[in-house]
């Protein structure tokens, strides 16, 4: 089972959502932007570090949300979120081909990768 971590970024009200890239696997999905967690990592400095290595931002790390597990036809995810704002740098796409800041309302409007909807609805419950 991978184990990924997942950045809920609020700024100004409004949350980031990402869309992966056309050669990426679920091609042109839409998620949370985080990554797999490396051995010896602990999920904060997991997520930590891809947000910088993705978006080129440091973010600030809040409420951690319930993991999700999530069986795809050829693998298994165990999807770790948590609510983030950023602290500085400027929103760069390194991984995926687009970005939409979103107010809470329109994140449903997305078509997300099966294991983030979930997490939306359970971000969505809370705020």
């Amino acid at each position: 089972m991978l184990k990924v971590t997942c950045a809920i970024i609020v700024q100004d009200g409004l949350v980031l959502a990402v869309q992966r890239s056309k050669k990426m696997k679920m091609p042109l999905k839409w998620e949370f932007p985080g990554g797999k967690l490396e051995e010896g990592e602990s999920e904060q400095e997991c997520l930590i570090r891809e947000i910088k290595e993705e978006l080129h931002l440091e973010i600030l790390l809040g409420e951690k949300l319930p993991e999700v597990i999530y069986e795809y036809p050829d693998f298994k995810i165990c999807l770790i979120p948590f609510i983030a704002s950023i602290q500085s740098g400027e929103l760069h796409l390194a991984e995926h081909q687009a970005y939409q800041w979103l107010p809470k309302n329109k994140l449903l409007d997305l078509d997300w990768a099966l294991a983030d909807v979930p997490v939306v609805r359970e971000f969505l419950k809370r705020t």
